[in-house]
């Protein structure tokens, strides 16, 4: 390690504050060592107060617990401040996951005669999965916020620059005319299509709660099938989560179902970047950042930092995603030998990358300013060979299609355009004394303002389509769908379940695996 071989290391201990990844930096606390203690110690809680709901545990177990732990609420990370990552990631190698480690501390931690609710019944997996999927929930809701603030600013910015027409390039070259405002309404399109597709991955998120093989059986001995039943609900309820309609453990599509939709927002806004960057090269020069980015050694220099940095992320997403459907398809048996265990810093990079990428992004287009000078340049760049197409359509009834490519290949070659043009009409139609003719059309066939096509009314309609403004709620959460939402139980007996006894059986998962 670094901090071993120079001096003001740490003892050989790894943090990463982001060093080497700058378009996370101050974006990814949500997703740190910290927050994913918090969804743990959470989602134990969470365990013992579902218990309480569906009547079993006694309720001075349940505010003990609660108390000792820092229960913040529903769906809210704990304030787990007492509990070191460090120590819980050193403790988690013997078994291979950070829960193991976590039961006895947190047993540690509450009063005797709670201790034998918490974890009761889970096994490793329901607590690690349930924590990951609240941590993605609480980092995909922010992701959300800055895609609709990025959204509010690309249709202001649409909007603007409307009717401003500028040169289309296929293959990166010239093709015909457009304006920064479709150019920018693509952007938005993008941008609205991921945040309702992340919308919909992040509401259906579900809570994880079967027992070692799946089954349950572990619940329905502690306490009978109609709170084993009723408990997965209660447990979903608390972790502000969706219910599951079954167990997940080796049905990985929340997992992967998120990582699809958090690559397509990165997709959306590494799109924009892309085109920043290239449209702000110092040939270009028609876009560019409100805050240029320095160079160490040529102080002339204003690099588009912040495209650069989110196109960093762009280059990334896709192989974690990747790594997720591998994960999945690979997840083997009741409990994956290694596929589940490879998701979780996988799905916790992907969370981050996406923080950082649609941050980074709102950032950028809030102060991203146009050069209408360049961008009337770039159009006079080819002296109307960006009519082309348009030459043929009007052009090849009246001349041949030869002629046209004739007149075309000679502009390219350094011929006038215009003039070309004007010569092949007159050898072509005869005028007529007093007469319009179409060779004194040309400069108006030239015009690249008068070839855009709906290009205004395709702008309005993305505009319409996207939110107002960035306040209010910047986002809906969709059910899942086919899904409705169990409530728990108002009481014990309308969920026909019996309380436990004041002394409770033996809890099948004090014998849990190291797995």
């Amino acid at each position: 390690m670094l901090s071993d071989a120079f001096p003001g290391g740490d003892g050989g201990v790894f943090v990463d504050e982001g060093l080497l990844s700058p378009v996370t930096v101050g974006f990814d606390a949500d997703v740190s060592d910290t927050a994913v203690v918090a969804a743990l110690v959470s989602a134990e809680t969470a365990l013992v107060r579902a218990w309480g709901a569906v009547g079993v545990a006694p309720e001075s177990a349940v505010g003990a617990v609660s108390e000792a732990l820092g229960w913040a609420g529903q769906g809210q990370p704990s304030e787990a401040g007492w509990l070191a990552p460090r120590r819980l990631a050193a403790a988690a190698v013997a078994g291979g996951n950070p829960v193991i480690p976590l039961v006895g501390i947190l047993r540690d931690r509450v009063p005797v005669d709670a201790r034998i609710w918490v974890h009761r019944g889970a096994t490793s997996q329901d607590i690690l999965d349930s924590a990951l999927m609240l941590v993605a929930r609480r980092a995909g809701r922010q992701v959300l916020t800055t895609l609709r603030q990025a959204e509010s600013v690309l249709a202001g910015f649409a909007v603007v620059h409307r009717d401003d027409v500028a040169a289309a390039r296929t293959l990166t070259q010239h093709a015909v005319p457009t304006t920064i405002g479709l150019r920018a309404a693509g952007w938005l399109r993008g941008v609205t299509r991921a945040r309702v597709r992340l919308a919909d991955a992040v509401g259906a998120l579900p809570a994880q709660l079967a027992g070692a093989g799946g089954t349950l059986a572990s619940f329905v001995e502690i306490a009978g099938a109609p709170a084993a039943a009723a408990l997965p609900a209660a447990y979903a309820a608390e972790l502000g989560l969706s219910t599951p309609a079954a167990p997940w453990h080796v049905t990985r599509w929340p997992v992967t179902e998120l990582g699809d939709a958090l690559t397509q927002a990165v997709d959306a806004v590494g799109k924009i970047a892309a085109d920043v960057a290239t449209a702000s090269r110092t040939e270009i020069g028609e876009l560019a950042e409100g805050t240029g980015g320095g160079s160490s050694a040529m102080p002339q220099k204003r690099n588009p930092a912040a495209s650069v940095l989110v196109r960093s992320a762009a280059l990334r997403a896709p192989q974690l995603a990747a790594t997720l459907h591998l994960a999945a398809a690979f997840a083997v048996d009741e409990r994956p030998d290694g596929s589940w265990h490879a998701e979780w810093p996988t799905l916790r990079e992907l969370l981050r990358l996406a923080l950082g990428a649609t941050g980074t992004t709102a950032r950028l287009v809030e102060g991203l300013r146009v050069d209408e000078e360049a961008v009337a340049c770039t159009l006079a760049l080819t002296d109307g060979l960006l009519l082309a197409e348009r030459l043929s359509l009007v052009l090849t009834p009246v001349l041949g299609k030869d002629e046209v490519a004739r007149v075309v290949a000679a502009a390219s070659s350094g011929g006038d355009l215009h003039a070309l043009l004007r010569n092949a009409l007159e050898a072509a139609i005869d005028r007529a004394p007093g007469a319009a003719h179409p060779a004194d059309d040309v400069e108006a066939l030239l015009d690249p303002a008068s070839y855009l096509g709906l290009a205004g009314l395709l702008v309005d309609r993305a505009v319409a389509d996207a939110p107002s403004d960035a306040g209010g709620d910047p986002f809906t959460i969709q059910a899942e769908p086919g899904a409705e939402r169990v409530e728990p139980a108002a009481s014990p007996e309308s969920a026909g379940v019996v309380r436990s006894p004041t002394d409770p059986p033996a809890d099948p998962s004090d014998t849990e695996e190291r797995a």
